[in-house]
């Protein structure tokens, strides 16, 4: 069974960091492109970043370049999502997917869901 597990989410104040994580089951996290959205309160989930299977990273949010970073660490099969100088407008439920494909597909129709990590950015 194919499953991702997110966790790490909190509350922050603005400028602060966080580090999501993201456990892959029933497959290997550099077998397929690994994609990180977020869901602002009453907004539509968007994707925000990409990590390839080469780990070259996309970024599909302008705004979160240069403070977000993600990386895989194949021994532990999780990947991560690094958040540094976190803005309110980052406030979101944050949730790690795959299409089990190799290409960096954003639609919301992926193979593969985690439940999902709330952050919240207030001071």
């Amino acid at each position: 069974q194919v499953q991702l597990v997110e966790s790490g989410g909190g509350l922050v104040q603005p400028g602060g960091s966080l580090r999501l994580s993201c456990a892959a089951s029933g497959f290997s996290t550099d077998e397929y492109a690994l994609l990180w959205f977020r869901q602002a309160p009453g907004k539509e989930r968007e994707g925000v970043l990409c990590l390839s299977t080469n780990d070259g990273i996309t970024y599909h949010i302008r705004s979160v370049k240069g403070r977000f970073t993600v990386a895989r660490d194949r021994a532990k099969n999780t990947v991560y999502l690094q958040m540094n100088g976190l803005k309110s407008e980052d406030t979101a439920v944050y949730y790690c997917a795959t299409d089990l494909g190799r290409s960096c597909y954003y639609g919301l129709d992926q193979e593969v869901w985690g439940q999902g990590t709330l952050v919240n950015v207030s001071s």
